[in-house]
Parts: structure tokens; C-alpha cells; sequence
């Protein structure tokens, strides 16, 4: 089973500077590195990617949409340029040689309206999803859009909704994500929560209840790990830690403080994560 690392640890734009970082990856062992957007130049993607083939790291991405994008806005041209913004960045994906792309996308993170999703949210949003999603498929690529807490998102928090909402979008390329954080806020328990949306999953993030080092903190792996071996699990999983090493990020997910020494976070995650798959036998 492939395991990626999330590089919101270090950086949302990655550049040349990065790469010793990737070599270290590499070194202890993990699969492939998951990276966010955050350059409007594809051609460092490109040059990203290609750096990743070269050391035999994989690629996959992930994306949030900010409140100027939005699939479930009352305007027409503004979902018109929400289907643009996401078309560009599943070009993106191709450009790095990546194969799926996950994230909060199919809503703005951080918009509340002051509702509940309504039937017209979730319409859009699927219709969104659905035209993304066949974009994605006919280039290769496999979307996961990433359900957040009620902190961050209104539109579908738990996996139960996530299932509703994919249920609806009924498309082959649009798959689901898993958070271990998210579901330590949201969720009645881990495995319950994995249990919901197991129909669509097909990535996890293994992520501690502070963003530090997995297995340091309050979230038991153990089940989770079981439970994925009980739904015969067979996606990607990727370790996501935050710190203040980019400071917009983390004062976009309200990150005031390291939580954890870097390499305590890659080398005791990874060990944690491979020591889940071996226990179970997860392939």
C-alpha cells in the first residue's frame, strides 16, 4: 500500500529549495510526497514532478477553494468560473505527473451562510463534481473531494454526508477522502466513520488530533487500521502534520505554534503507518 507525506508541512509552494526534502522522503521510505497548489506557475509543477520521477517519488495533490470559488454560488458566471478554476487544476495534476487530486474543492472553505446545506447547495455541488469529475476521468486522474469539520466548511462534515453528497454525484472518477482529524471532531468514532463512506474511499489521511506527530496524541490508529483492513481497503494513505513554516497557511488553518519536530513527525509517522499495514496486511 502506497504512503504518501503532505508537504503542508513545509511549504504550499514548493520550489527547487524543497527538493532536499523530497531526497529525505525518499530515504525513510515513503512512496510518493501529496502537494498543494500554490504557485500560478505550472511550470515549476512540471519541474516538481519531474524531480519527483527522477528520485522514484510519486505524486499526488491536493487543492482547497478559497471564497472567491465557489460551486454552490447564487451566481451563474461565478460556478462558471469555479468549473474553469478546477479544469485548470486538474491540468495541473497532469503537468506533475500526479494521478489524483484531493481537497476541499467542491465548496469554500471557511464560507458560512448561517444555514444548513440546502437542497440547491447540494445540487450544485454535485453538478460541480460531476463535470469535474468526467474532466478528471478523461485525462486519468481520480478527484477526492475532503469533507472538513463545521469549523472549516458548512457543506458536508461527516463522511455520512460526504456519502450523500457522492451519492448524488454518481461519477466513477469522484472518490472520497478520510481525515483522522477531521473524524476525532465530527465523528461518533473512527471506524463508524470509515464505515460510511467506504463506498466511495479511496484515500486517507492519517492525521494526529493536534497536527503533530501521529501516535503522540489523543487518536487511537489501532482501529483505524483494522477497519480498513475489515472493508478491504485498497487506496493511498498519506500523513498530514501542519507547523509555521508557511505562514499564510498556517494562519489560514489556525496554526499558532510546531506541534512537532519535523523529522519526529516523518520518521514516527511512517513508521506508525507502515507498522498499521503490516499488522493488518493491508496491500
Amino acid at each position: 500500500m502506497e504512503l504518501y507525506m503532505n508537504m503542508h508541512l513545509w511549504d504550499c509552494d514548493l520550489q527547487e529549495k524543497h527538493y532536499p526534502i523530497l531526497e529525505r522522503l525518499k530515504e525513510i521510505g515513503f512512496d510518493g510526497i501529496e502537494f498543494f497548489f500554490g504557485s500560478p506557475d505550472r511550470e515549476s509543477y512540471r519541474r516538481l514532478g519531474d524531480f519527483a520521477k527522477s528520485i522514484d517519488l510519486k505524486v499526488i495533490n491536493v487543492l482547497g477553494a478559497h471564497t472567491g470559488v465557489s460551486s454552490i454560488s447564487e451566481d451563474a458566471d461565478v460556478r462558471q468560473a469555479a468549473d474553469t478554476w478546477i479544469r485548470e487544476n486538474i491540468d495541473n495534476v497532469v503537468a506533475c505527473g500526479g494521478t489524483n487530486l484531493g481537497g476541499p474543492f467542491h465548496c469554500p472553505v471557511a464560507y458560512f451562510p448561517g444555514h444548513p446545506p440546502r437542497e440547491i447547495d447540494l445540487e450544485r455541488a454535485a453538478d460541480f463534481l460531476r463535470k469535474a469529475g468526467q474532466y478528471a476521468a478523461d485525462q486519468g486522474i481520480t478527484l477526492t473531494p475532503e469533507f472538513l469539520n463545521r469549523y472549516e466548511t458548512f457543506l458536508a462534515s461527516t463522511m455520512r454526508q460526504g456519502k450523500e453528497l457522492l451519492d448524488r454525484v454518481d461519477h466513477p472518477a469522484v472518490k472520497a477522502m478520510f481525515d483522522t482529524y477531521h473524524a476525532n471532531i465530527e465523528e461518533k468514532s473512527q471506524t463508524s466513520a470509515i464505515e460510511d463512506i467506504r463506498s466511495h474511499l479511496t484515500h486517507v489521511h492519517i492525521s494526529e488530533n493536534d497536527r503533530g506527530t501521529p501516535g503522540r496524541g489523543q487518536i487511537d490508529f489501532d482501529p483505524v487500521f483494522a477497519k480498513l483492513k475489515e472493508i478491504d481497503y485498497k487506496g493511498t494513505i498519506a500523513i498530514e502534520a501542519f507547523g509555521l513554516n508557511d505562514p499564510g497557511f498556517a494562519l489560514a488553518v489556525k496554526v499558532w505554534r510546531d506541534f512537532s519536530p519535523e523529522e519526529q513527525i516523518i520518521t514516527e509517522g511512517y513508521q506508525l503507518v507502515r507498522d498499521g499495514i503490516a499488522k493488518y496486511n493491508l496491500s
